[in-house]
């Protein structure tokens, strides 16, 4: 192991760029659906390694002394991204004769921009870097620092964050429910970055209490978790998920729109499965109704005879201000509440939306280009100005969350707060059967388990699911299903911590790291003084 280490730390050039790109290219094997996280024990002390020979001349500015260690960090994270988010690429082949000259902007483009956060996070943990246990600290609080950025920078996208590879299943899922993300984000590369130490064998015995007592206690917790009786339910509903796998060349089509509304209509209407009562609560997907209703208020007429007495309908619809088509009219990515007389009681509009898919940043200056919005629709989104929970049957409330709004642990712990119920609509059948649609899955089931509250996921084209408050899946629908889910939801759970708390205890853990890997750096110097 010393050897293959040292070959690694005296890698230069070119060689040394490629291992740090195809170390983190593998690390995204520990992502769903692959879940193969041991491979992360190989990518991150191959990292550790890496930086161990990331040094600059002494004779250079402290600035120029950390290029090697940026490089290092942005080529793992170029590995990382690219093959992690190479299926958003899928989204511009729906309508490819318009589309795919941007394939290689969002399939290169993305991977290169967010690269610089791991860039960053190489920098971040060099500055505190030592030749024992401090660099792994200081690489765990690196990347942590890195992940807490990614949240909330540039509008954010946390997609893929490292820490979700430590959640393959809800055994493993329960400590996030204690450390938030940015804690577990930080934890898990201390412990994937561990075996490093075999190489030199300095805090090896440190190193491995420390593997047993943390591996000891994520997988201790999680079985108390789970083992541990529910409390009793104090509300419950029975609802439905509708599925409808609508192929998305004929999303907008105006010819098909009506078999589209009658394939929903039809799922929503039928018996219920064998064992299940009939559903108080019906969930139709993300823009699953294929017009406007300013266009057609039959559809509405429709709706309240289809739905029986207390049936309530959540769908996700286009919503349309300033009136039929209007120059001034401005659309939302909604979801709106339907009630059994076919009125709209309530109605919740998207947030935060995506740059490119829902509106086009700059919009004046890439429209001089000739460049307009990818894929979400025939029309620019407006962002809605706040969230708020949807009152549903049985007195509960459901707070809703449109697509990737609910990868945000943040955004959705301050709505989770005061509901019963998260609701996430979504179309991923842009992304066809990659990978793309079993991680936003993953990272919504990670939600519930940190809120402590039950989810239902309504998806075009999979993955439709009820999952419980310990992200324990109750029933899915897989890629490319047509059908829908019938589950009975009890409501008991709650957030065993305070986002806030969480918040807390997750910057906590990363800034000890800070101050391991600063007082084992301090000491190197003194001691080589």
């Amino acid at each position: 192991m010393q050897r293959f280490a040292g070959r690694i730390i005296l890698l230069w050039g070119w060689r040394r760029s490629l291992v740090a790109f195809v170390a983190g290219a593998l690390a995204i094997l520990a992502q769903a659906p692959y879940d193969f996280f041991a491979v992360c024990f190989v990518s991150f002390p191959v990292l550790v390694w890496l930086l161990d020979g990331a040094t600059g001349e002494a004779s250079d500015g402290w600035l120029k002394r950390l290029r090697p260690a940026f490089a290092i960090g942005w080529w793992f994270g170029f590995g990382y991204f690219l093959a992690g988010l190479w299926w958003i690429g899928q989204a511009l082949l729906v309508e490819a004769d318009s589309f795919a000259w941007a394939l290689p902007f969002a399939v290169v483009g993305i991977p290169f921009a967010l690269a610089f956060f791991y860039g960053f996070a190489a920098v971040a943990a060099r500055l505190f870097w030592s030749s024992d246990i401090g660099r792994i600290a200081a690489l765990a609080f690196g990347f942590g620092l890195a992940e807490w950025l990614r949240d909330f920078l540039f509008t954010g996208f946390p997609w893929n964050a490292v820490g979700y590879a430590a959640m393959p299943v809800p055994l493993l899922m329960q400590s996030v429910s204690v450390t938030g993300m940015i804690g577990m984000n930080a934890l898990a590369v201390f412990v994937f970055s561990l075996p490093a130490l075999v190489a030199a064998r300095r805090h090896l015995g440190l190193g491995l209490a420390l593997f047993v007592v943390l591996v000891a206690a994520h997988v201790g917790f999680g079985y108390v978790r789970l083992a541990a009786s529910a409390e009793p339910a104090t509300r419950s509903i029975d609802v439905r998920i509708v599925q409808p796998a609508v192929d998305l060349s004929e999303k907008w089509d105006a010819s098909v729109r009506d078999r589209i509304f009658a394939t929903l209509m039809g799922i929503s209407a039928k018996a219920p499965e064998q064992g299940h009562a009939r559903p108080q609560l019906i969930l139709w997907p993300e823009t699953s109704v294929p017009f406007l209703f300013t266009e057609r208020p039959d559809a509405l007429k429709a709706l309240g005879d289809m739905l029986s007495d207390g049936q309530m309908l959540v769908a996700g619809v286009v919503r349309e201000e300033g009136g039929a088509g209007n120059a001034g009219s401005r659309y939302y990515n909604s979801v709106v509440a339907i009630n059994d007389k076919g009125e709209i009681a309530d109605a919740v509009d998207k947030v935060h939306l995506v740059p490119f898919g829902e509106y086009l940043p700059f919009e004046d200056l890439f429209e001089r280009f000739g460049i307009g919005q990818l894929v979400a629709g025939p029309m620019n989104f407006a962002a809605g100005n706040e969230r708020h929970p949807i009152a549903v049957p049985n007195g509960l409330r459901a707070v809703p969350f449109i697509c990737y709004e609910v990868i945000f642990p943040d955004l959705v712990a301050v709505d989770a707060a005061s509901s019963e119920l998260i609701v996430n609509v979504t179309n991923d059948a842009w992304f066809g059967d990659t990978p793309g649609p079993y991680q936003h899955f993953r990272q919504a089931q990670i939600r519930a388990v940190e809120n402590g509250l039950p989810l239902l996921r309504a998806a075009n084209n999979g993955i439709s699911a009820v999952v419980d408050s310990r992200g324990r899946i109750v029933d899915a629908l897989a890629v490319d299903a047509r059908g829908a889910i019938d589950a009975h939801v009890p409501v008991s759970g709650h957030a065993l911590l305070s986002a806030d708390q969480r918040r807390i205890n997750g910057l906590l853990i990363m800034l000890l790291f800070a101050l391991a890997a600063f007082t084992l750096n301090v000491r190197q110097r003194l001691r080589v003084n």
